[in-house]
C-alpha cells in the first residue's frame, strides 16, 4: 500500500500545481441559480431551528449543501415526520466530472433535494474558494447513520443494489447493530435492468409495493438517481440516498479505508489498490486530472483576490 499511495499523492500534487495554469474554467463556470435550503444546528437530536434560507456552496458546477452528516441525519428526521419525502445525492469527483460534461447530468444532482460533497478535494476546493462545506459527507457514513434514526422512530428501510444477496447481507448486518430497525426489503437487481422500460418498471413496482420510508439505492451513478428521480411521485412521503457501494461496505463485502486515508482524501487510493484493474481508469486517468483543475482553479481564484 505505501508505494501505490505515495504515487498517487504525487500525481494529486503535480495536479494541482497543473490544474492553477488551466482548472479555472471548471471553478468559474456558470452555475443555475442557487437552491434554499433551511440550515439545522449540528447536534443529532433536539427540536430543529427556525426555517432560514442560505444559498448552496458551487463547485465545479455543482451545488453542496454546507451541512455535516448530523445535520443531514435531523433534516431528514424534520422531513419525515412532517410527511415529506426527498432526495439525498453525495457526489465525489467522479461524479462532478461527469456532470461538467453533460448538463443533463448536472441538472439531475442539483435538483436533489439535499447534496453534500463527498469527496476531499471538493472540500478543499470549497476551502479555497471562501465558501467552505463543514466537513466530507458520505453515503457509506449515512447508510448507518439514517438507519440508526431509522430504528429510533420505527421507519422501514428498503435496500437496494449490490451483487445478489448482497443487500440481505446489508441488512442483516445493519438490523444487527440496530436491533430495532425494520427493513422492509433488500433487492439486487439483475445488471443492465435499465435497458428496457419492463426492467425498470420491475424494480420500481418492488420498492413501490414495500412502501418504505427510507431507500438506500446502490447501484451506481448515474443510473441509482434516474431510478430514484421517477420514484419520488409514486412515494413523495420516502427519502432516498443514492450511495453507490455503501451497501456493499455496509454488508461487509467490501473493506472501507482506514480512517487516517479518509480523512487525508485518500479513500479513493485505498479502493483503487484493492481494484486496480476497474478502477484505474476511474482514478488515474480520469479522476485525478480533474481534481487537480478543480483545485488548481480554487487556487488560482484565491490567489486573483
Amino acid at each position: 500500500m505505501p508505494g501505490p499511495v505515495a504515487g498517487v499523492v504525487a500525481g494529486v500534487v503535480a495536479g494541482v500545481v497543473a490544474g492553477v495554469v488551466g482548472g479555472a474554467d471548471i471553478v468559474d463556470r456558470p452555475a443555475p441559480a442557487a437552491a434554499e435550503l433551511t440550515p439545522v444546528a449540528a447536534e443529532w437530536t433536539g427540536p430543529v431551528p427556525g426555517r432560514t434560507a442560505a444559498e448552496r456552496v458551487w463547485v465545479g458546477g455543482i451545488g453542496f449543501d454546507a451541512l455535516t452528516e448530523g445535520e443531514v441525519v435531523r433534516w431528514v428526521a424534520a422531513e419525515l415526520a412532517a410527511g415529506r419525502g426527498g432526495r439525498i445525492v453525495t457526489p465525489n469527483v467522479d461524479i462532478c466530472r461527469a456532470a461538467a460534461s453533460d448538463p443533463a447530468l448536472r441538472d439531475l444532482v442539483c435538483a436533489a433535494d439535499l447534496v453534500v460533497a463527498d469527496g476531499m478535494p471538493l472540500v478543499w476546493a470549497a476551502r479555497l474558494l471562501g465558501t467552505p462545506v463543514p466537513e466530507r459527507v458520505t453515503g457509506a457514513d449515512l447508510i448507518w447513520s439514517l438507519s440508526e434514526l431509522a430504528a429510533r422512530h420505527g421507519w422501514p428501510v428498503y435496500l437496494l443494489g449490490g451483487p445478489p444477496g448482497v443487500a440481505l447481507q446489508a441488512a442483516d448486518r445493519l438490523t444487527a447493530r440496530h436491533p430495532r430497525l425494520r427493513v422492509c426489503g433488500a433487492h439486487a437487481p439483475p445488471y443492465g435492468f435499465d435497458a428496457t422500460p419492463e426492467g425498470i418498471e420491475s424494480v420500481r413496482a418492488k420498492v413501490v409495493a414495500a412502501r418504505p420510508k427510507l431507500v438506500f439505492a446502490g447501484l451506481g451513478f448515474p443510473r441509482q438517481d434516474r431510478l430514484v428521480a421517477g420514484l419520488r411521485d409514486a412515494l413523495p412521503g420516502t427519502w432516498f440516498l443514492g450511495c453507490g457501494a455503501a451497501v456493499g461496505f455496509a454488508a461487509g463485502t467490501a473493506p472501507r479505508a482506514p480512517e487516517w486515508l479518509r480523512r487525508a482524501g485518500l479513500e479513493w487510493a485505498f479502493r483503487l489498490a484493492g481494484e486496480p484493474r476497474r478502477l484505474a481508469r476511474r482514478y488515474l486517468v480520469d479522476g485525478l486530472p480533474f481534481a487537480g483543475r478543480l483545485l488548481g482553479g480554487a487556487l488560482a481564484v484565491r490567489l486573483g483576490r
